[in-house]
């Protein structure tokens, strides 16, 4: 095999007919002009795809491939290697058995990466091969940036100011955990964890026990993202430390808990709701970021097209109505509402909210949470508030037939009310009103707009490059041919995944004459969404496919997240 590998890439490719001469020699005239690998080439004049010269490699050399994405790594295995040598090389070690390296490369005819790691490490190093895509996830996971992990050994967070705005802490029931968790180590690991989260704008931290190691994952843009944990000791002073700054109670653990606290780094102030769950191998906390800014987003910031943003402006000048944001968990439905709150806010209009929880707070609104112990749920709390003279009203959520009622009843007697429902598009959101029970009569008076919505990943603005797709990644969709569309390379601004921020795509389901007469004869959702697109309205794939001609998103991404059932 060595002699295999010591063979150039062109020639392997030809000894597999993968290629003939002219089209190699165009290649390699092309790798002179940009002095880019000729595997990236390749893949740029549409000759392979980076899967059949993965694949060539494998069967030519025996080499085998693997995947990281599913791979958890020993610290241990990756500290082998010093961060010059991954940066230049793009390699990671996967595997040890005694004197022997498991090394997933790109590029597996790089002798001079495979020497090099052998000299480094004393073993005798065996290469895999592993897509680029996996190599810069895996890179960034275990390598990027500075680990939080040793960011606590080296500094113990040193550098790191949070200050605890509220710390409801319990009655010290068990003084040797409260102790443990106010140890040195403890407080600045998860000041630490709390810090790189808000640095890296994630909306969630998890923090779970596994069999024999704990995890840490932050989900940054919709995505979740592994990151070094300490060893498994550490695991109970940890979520005992989280346990107490959300005022919970460390003795409990047998049984789900919630609870919140607030932080502040600098000007920015974050709320955390955390709540942890038992598990067979302990307890899981999920701490979610409510970074208070955000509600301060415009309508013009959500991501709608100029038609929609238009549409929707045009709805909220009537003086009543029912306005719906619909789309599934995480999709920015709370987003959506707080911005039209804030678009429509004024001293003249008393503006009341009841929601589960309270997550961003506005100045000028009288916003309440749900307290079932207390008897103030969605429903009762949205009677209360019909008795306070309310201009606008928000409910967090449409979950049943009693609150779907006296919201759409609201709509019709002189009030704008927003809320939320769970369904697959707008024109379903519609037709659940009436399968709640909702007369379609009055479903189709009330309602005045009903928007749509997901959540797709941005382009990193720091690596962003064009490229052209392939005909085949273009088939069956409104793209021209010759279109040239941007993803992003990978970088240490965006983890190296080519995504940094999120946007929305939206489709804006305003109520007229022929979507009226449709719900009143009960006709299907689909029957309804095709009228509203013969009207003028633009679906969440089209949407999408826009923002990919815009330069805002990957093809890949509007695709993945707008799938045409």
């Amino acid at each position: 095999m060595a002699q295999m590998i010591r063979k150039k890439l062109g020639e392997i490719l030809l000894d597999a007919r993968k290629l003939n001469d002219e089209s190699l020699s165009k290649a390699l005239d092309e790798q002179k002009k940009y002095g880019e690998k000729l595997g990236k080439v390749l893949s740029k004049m549409e000759l392979l795809t980076e899967k059949e010269i993965i694949d060539t490699l494998s069967q030519q050399l025996g080499i085998p491939i693997v995947s990281l994405d599913d791979r958890d790594i020993s610290l241990d295995l990756i500290h082998l290697i010093p961060e010059d040598v991954w940066k230049n090389h793009m390699v990671i070690p996967i595997e040890r058995n005694f004197n022997v390296l498991k090394l997933a490369m790109t590029d597996p005819l790089d002798i001079n990466a495979i020497d090099e790691v052998a000299r480094i490490v004393r073993m005798e190093v065996e290469p895999c091969i592993v897509t680029e895509g996996e190599m810069k996830r895996a890179l960034a996971k275990y390598y990027g940036a500075k680990t939080i992990v040793e960011q606590t050994l080296e500094d113990m967070g040193e550098g790191i100011d949070l200050t605890l705005i509220k710390d409801e802490r319990p009655e010290e029931g068990d003084r040797i955990s409260i102790d443990m968790t106010e140890q040195e180590p403890v407080v600045r690991f998860v000041n630490s964890v709390l810090s790189q989260a808000l640095a890296d704008g994630a909306s969630d931290i998890h923090v779970e026990p596994l069999e024999r190691r704990m995890r840490v994952r932050m989900r940054i843009d919709g995505r979740l993202r592994e990151i070094p944990a300490p060893e498994k000791k550490m695991f109970l002073p940890i979520i005992s430390r989280i346990k107490i700054l959300a005022g919970m109670d460390i003795a409990k653990t047998r049984a789900p808990q919630d609870g919140r606290f607030d932080i502040r780094e600098g000007p920015k102030e974050v709320g955390l709701r955390v709540s942890t769950f038992p598990t067979i191998h302990g307890e899981k906390a999920v701490l979610r970021l409510l970074d208070k800014s955000a509600a301060l987003y415009g309508i013009d910031k959500l991501g709608l097209l100029p038609d929609d943003e238009r549409n929707l402006k045009n709805v909220l000048k009537r003086p009543y109505g029912f306005i719906l944001s619909t789309g599934p968990t995480g999709s920015g439905k709370s987003t959506t509402l707080y911005a039209i709150l804030n678009y429509i806010n004024s001293p003249e209009k008393n503006i009341i909210t009841i929601e589960d929880p309270v997550e961003y707070t506005i100045e000028g609104l009288a916003q309440t949470q749900v307290n079932p112990k207390a008897g103030l749920t969605f429903d009762t709390g949205l009677r209360a508030i019909l008795r306070q003279d309310p201009d606008i009203i928000m409910v967090g959520e449409i979950r049943d037939k009693e609150t779907a009622t006296i919201a759409v009843h609201s709509a019709l007697t002189g009030h704008i009310v927003l809320s939320s429902l769970h369904t697959n598009d707008a024109a379903g959101a519609v037709m659940r009103l009436v399968e709640m029970g909702i007369e379609p009569f009055l479903v189709a008076s009330a309602v005045s707009c009903v928007i749509g919505q997901r959540l797709l990943r941005k382009i990193c603005f720091e690596c962003k490059e064009p490229y052209r797709p392939t005909a085949a990644m273009l088939r069956n969709l409104n793209i021209p041919e010759d279109a040239v569309l941007y993803r992003g390379k990978g970088c240490p601004a965006c983890k190296y995944t080519g995504y940094k921020g999120r946007t929305g795509v939206f489709e804006a389901l305003v109520m007229d004459d022929a979507i009226q007469e449709l719900v009143i004869s009960k006709s299907s959702s689909d029957i309804i969404k095709k009228t509203a697109v013969e009207t003028g309205m633009t679906v969440m794939h089209d949407d999408a496919i826009k923002k990919v001609l815009l330069g805002i998103t990957t093809l890949e991404e509007a695709l993945d997240v707008t799938r045409i059932e």
